[in-house]
């Protein structure tokens, strides 16, 4: 029922409650972004109709102007165009727009994902500006479990993306579960073939001279383990190369494609299958079936060329933006999140569908 003329003016909170969600939800509706469902955007609209309420923008954000503005930074690698990281930015940007209407400012620190000092002065940095949550890609485990705990020290909440070092005080997590997913690959790998395979190639990438950026550890561990519980006898070789050295790239994969016409089954557990992709492509190579992971246009192509048999995908700029929402709900609503591992979808890409695998971004 509509509000009467001397009934008290619904707000954003009692559609929220009405509808059975969360204010940022509402908001969502109101200003026609993306991370809504059309079933709860129904719902929502029909709330709004039902109490009369009516959206007052310039209120909305007063309400937030004489607070404190709220400082989050973030901690990513560096990038170049067509990267995964560029999808992860994305989302942060689209997130940020949320974020300034509450009065919260995002800090962006890249660090060399190469270089563990890089990454130790970028935490060093982050701290200095004194912020009010940290976001951060812990590509050096011990590293980033050492930053969470000076930043707990500090009464600073830490929200981890893409992948979480072994730490129990934390705010939140915003990725693919790491572990289930190498599980998965080896399922989507070997599913139907597990009598005719006895060799793996795991092909990684060259990352620090000293090994300490891994974070693909947990992934592998899962990889493995299905190996070892499902295929006796299966051996599994690592393979590294460095993907500024087409020359080395070249040279690693030539040696495991001699021999003969031999079926080689290869994984990547990053989001570089595209240079293995194409090597074959340019060798000819057909004899093989790759598994590999992140929706990269590259690594697109490679499916649709047929030199990638699968990709393990999901949309981390989604991911990323959740994050600076529900950050930003923390921080000016005194939101609780309502679970601390937000973990995105898991899903299979082949040459058939990745064409419809689109991002609302």
């Amino acid at each position: 029922m509509k509000e009467s003329a001397t009934s008290p003016a619904a707000t954003i909170h009692d559609v929220a409650i009405a509808a059975g969600v969360s204010d940022g939800t509402v908001d969502r509706v109101i200003h026609n972004r993306s991370g809504v469902s059309e079933k709860t955007r129904r719902k929502v609209l029909e709330k709004i109709e039902e109490l009369g309420f009516k959206p007052n923008v310039a209120a909305s954000l007063l309400a937030f102007t004489g607070k404190k503005r709220q400082l989050v930074v973030c901690l990513i690698p560096e990038f170049k165009k067509g990267e995964i990281w560029e999808v992860w930015m994305n989302g942060i940007i689209k997130g940020e727009e949320y974020a300034s209407r509450l009065n919260v400012s995002v800090e962006m620190i890249f660090y060399d994902q190469r270089n563990s000092k890089s990454f130790q002065e970028c935490c060093t940095k982050a701290v200095d500006m004194e912020p009010s949550v940290v976001i951060v890609a812990p590509m050096f485990r011990a590293n980033s479990i050492k930053f969470a705990k000076e930043l707990s020290a500090r009464d600073i909440p830490v929200v981890f993306i893409d992948t979480k070092p072994d730490v129990d005080d934390y705010l939140g997590f915003f990725g693919m579960p790491m572990y289930e997913s190498g599980f998965l690959g080896a399922f989507v790998l070997t599913d139907g073939r597990e009598d005719s395979i006895r060799e793996i190639v795991d092909i990684r990438i060259k990352r620090d001279s000293k090994s300490l950026s891994d974070p693909m550890l947990m992934r592998r561990t899962g990889f493995e383990d299905y190996i070892n519980s499902n295929l006796e006898g299966c051996r599994i070789l690592d393979v590294v190369i460095d993907p500024n050295d087409q020359e080395d790239i070249d040279e690693k994969l030539d040696e495991v494609f001699k021999g003969g016409n031999e079926t080689r089954y290869l994984v990547m557990f990053n989001s570089r299958s595209h240079l293995v992709a194409s090597y074959l492509s340019r060798k000819k190579v057909k004899n093989c079936i790759l598994v590999g992971y992140d929706m990269l246009e590259k690594n697109l192509q490679g499916l649709r060329d047929g030199y990638i048999h699968a990709i393990i995908a999901q949309h981390f700029d989604d991911q990323a933006y959740r994050a600076l929402v529900m950050i930003s709900d923390y921080l000016v609503l005194g939101k609780e999140f309502p679970k601390r591992d937000n973990y995105g979808q898991m899903d299979i890409l082949n040459a058939y569908n990745c064409d419809y695998y689109k991002s609302d971004f």
